[in-house]
């Protein structure tokens, strides 16, 4: 696993953790302004080694987590140092991303992983946009064989502890994780949030902390 850094500065105390989507780099989401905020960023599964202690959290007094897609499933790797984070919040995705009920349908995404390409990949960025227009920025930048690797990686993950999100936005018109997957798996566990877009929101917003109302 791989994170970078947006807007820190040494003043800021307050966090936003943002774990990416399967694939995505930072075009989907780099207009958003931070204001007075670090991100970290968390992506590329292909490996899951990662270790929250090389960063100084404990200098903030504010700490949020934002997961997409993907995101939230691999967020759960790290319950012990998010879960005590102020707002947990997740966004078209769940808990059991590979699941027929709660998830991506198992049989879709082992045929992604057995036919998968070039093709695929463009498939699937047009699928994240459904009907809206797609930002002519949204590239998919890896090798093939490390995104295939990332979903190899991400079919075996087990999770032992499921991080409770405080809130969970379910785009209407998701083609990749169905919404009515979301729904079901969110149902009872959290506030849930409706809104008309694809899987992939983020054009609906400006800032940061638009996410975590």
């Amino acid at each position: 696993m791989k994170s970078y850094w947006i807007n820190k500065k040494e003043e800021n105390t307050k966090l936003i953790v943002f774990f990416n989507g399967w694939g995505m780099n930072e075009t989907p989401f780099k207009h958003l302004k931070c204001e007075d905020y670090d991100v970290l960023v968390a992506h590329d599964y292909s490996n899951l080694d990662f270790n929250f202690s090389e960063f100084d959290l404990l200098k903030y007094k504010e700490k949020n987590l934002i997961a997409w897609s993907m995101g939230v499933y691999v967020s759960n790797l790290f319950f012990d140092s998010l879960n005590n984070f102020d707002k947990k919040i997740a966004i078209n995705g769940t808990n059991k991303m590979i699941d027929n009920a709660f998830g991506i349908p198992k049989k879709i995404y082992d045929i992604t992983i057995k036919l998968f390409c070039e093709k695929t990949c463009e498939k699937f960025i047009q699928n994240m946009f459904e009907n809206e227009k797609i930002p002519p920025e949204i590239t998919i930048t890896r090798t093939l064989e490390s995104l295939k690797q990332e979903l190899v990686v991400l079919k075996n993950l087990k999770i032992e502890n499921e991080l409770a999100f405080d809130l969970a936005i379910i785009s209407q018109n998701d083609k990749i994780v169905p919404s009515q997957n979301q729904l079901a798996f969110w149902e009872n566990k959290t506030i849930i949030k409706k809104i008309n877009s694809s899987h992939c929101p983020f054009g609906l917003y400006s800032k940061w902390t638009d996410l975590l109302c």
